[in-house]
């Protein structure tokens, strides 16, 4: 079998290229079918919450640390905070529940 790391890099550039430029070159019309244009727009926020989901459990030292900054930061998301208020707000729910994590252990 061949280990050729710039074998792989030109394979992983080639599907990267082929993802990015087939929509392009076999879609020139605009979508007109409403199922499809509905799936799309919501494409961006799904791949956002399938990419950082497993962070906010995985980064905090402790993983219930940051369950509970998700649920903070979901309701103070709800009530209408703006995203510097919710990344402040969830840094600091972990750091309190880390450093009270060491008295319950």
């Amino acid at each position: 079998m061949i280990h050729n790391i710039y074998l792989y890099i030109l394979v992983a550039a080639a599907v990267s290229c082929l993802i990015r430029v087939l929509p392009l070159t076999l879609i020139r019309g605009k979508i007109k079918n409403p199922f499809i244009r509905s799936f799309l727009y919501y494409v961006p926020y799904v791949t956002l919450a399938v990419m950082t989901f497993p962070a906010i459990i995985a980064a905090p030292q402790v993983p219930l640390a940051g369950i509970i900054a998700l649920i903070a930061g979901s309701i103070a998301a709800w009530w209408g905070v703006n995203m510097i208020g919710i990344a402040a707000l969830c840094c600091g729910v972990v750091f309190v529940c880390e450093m009270t994590a060491g008295y319950l252990i």
